[in-house]
Formats: structure tokens, C-alpha cells, sequence
């Protein structure tokens, strides 16, 4: 028994999910900060545009059943919306963020420079193109001398 909530407390106090913990709260209060923008915000600025903000009035009946087709045109109203949102408020700025950033690594390097006369010369090159004397050829970090 003791071993078993030795166990449980390591997992629960394992970085990953303390992490996904933070990130689910997180989440949470984020979405409803966007849940609010898209209300109270966009979707009456496209009620200003379009003229009509609710789509739940519309229905049609088949054989006595009625489909609630409006409800159905909210709620993919509204997460086009909020994906929107969302893309555009923070995945593109934070992408751009993410850019700046980032560094591009160094090409790796092609050529040497000749110890004798500072010619550049190819890494894998025994003798100088320009002075004619024997370089050392370079095998991964150590210089060895060209054989005879």
C-alpha cells in the first residue's frame, strides 16, 4: 500500500503533469476570454454587417420531426469564429514572435584556409592550389599529415 502511493505521488508530481494541469486551467480561462470576444464583440459586429446575428429561428419539419438546422449553423458560426480568432490573434503574432527570433544555424563550413599562405582551399584537400604545399588532411577532428 505504501509503495502504491509512493508511486501515486511521484506521477502526480511528475513535471508533465503538473504541466498539463497549469495547461488545462489555463485553457480554460483563456477560452472563456474568447468566448467573450466572439459575443460580445464579433458577433454583433457581424450582426451590424450581416443583420442577423442568431440563426436558431431556423428550422424545417420532415415527417413530424423538426430539425433544428439554425442551432446547428450557430454553433459552426461560431467555431469558425473562435478558430479565427484564434489564428489570428495568437497563433499568427506568436508565430511572427517565434521568427524574430530563431536564429539560422551556420552553414557548415566547405572550405579551410591554407596554413602557409591563408589561400581558401577545400576541407579534404592534401595540397595547396595556390602555394603547392602539403596540408594536412582533416579526418574529424584530428589533422593528420598526407601520406607520401
Amino acid at each position: 500500500m505504501k509503495n502504491t502511493l509512493n508511486e501515486f505521488k511521484a506521477f502526480i508530481l511528475r513535471g508533465n503533469v503538473v504541466d498539463l494541469a497549469i495547461a488545462v486551467v489555463i485553457g480554460a480561462a483563456f477560452s472563456g476570454i474568447v468566448t467573450a470576444l466572439v459575443k460580445d464583440l464579433i458577433t454583433p459586429l457581424i450582426a451590424a454587417i450581416g443583420g442577423q446575428p442568431n440563426f436558431s429561428a431556423i428550422s424545417f419539419t420532415i415527417n413530424n420531426s423538426h430539425f433544428l438546422i439554425g442551432d446547428f449553423i450557430n454553433s459552426v458560426v461560431s467555431f469558425l469564429i473562435i478558430a479565427s480568432v484564434i489564428f489570428f490573434l495568437v497563433i499568427k503574432p506568436l508565430n511572427l514572435l517565434m521568427a524574430r527570433r530563431k536564429h539560422a544555424l551556420p552553414p557548415d563550413p566547405t572550405t579551410r584556409e591554407c596554413p602557409y599562405c591563408l589561400s581558401e582551399i577545400p576541407l579534404k584537400a592534401t595540397r595547396c592550389a595556390f602555394c603547392t604545399s602539403e596540408i594536412p588532411t582533416i579526418t574529424g577532428e584530428a589533422a593528420v599529415a598526407p601520406k607520401a
